[in-house]
């Protein structure tokens, strides 16, 4: 799985302009089941996005194909991890009980 740490990096206004084609960007992430949360980060510093197990070249394609990734507005971290431990609504996301 990997946690997206996303930091803009442009003017409020901007961002502001372009929210609505990342969201149904962030909309599709979702209906093609690859995002498990997202949300806005304190004082609108940026988002975080959790995704699900796939290949890092796969999660980066998917980034740069953000609205705000095409404009240069964001940054990306990623941060890779394994799932061991879940709440059991997340069950089906343990990498360990996967094996």
């Amino acid at each position: 799985m990997f946690v997206v740490l996303l930091t803009y990096t442009a003017p409020r206004q901007e961002i502001d302009y372009l929210l609505p084609d990342h969201m149904e960007w962030l909309a599709s992430q979702y209906e093609h089941g690859h995002f498990v949360a997202s949300g806005r980060r304190e004082q609108h510093l940026g988002e975080v996005m959790v995704a699900k197990p796939m290949s890092r070249g796969k999660l980066d394609a998917l980034l740069a194909a953000d609205p705000l990734a095409l404009a240069h507005y964001a940054h990306y971290e990623v941060v890779e991890f394994s799932a061991t431990r879940t709440c059991p609504e997340l069950r089906l996301l343990n990498e360990a009980l996967a094996r």
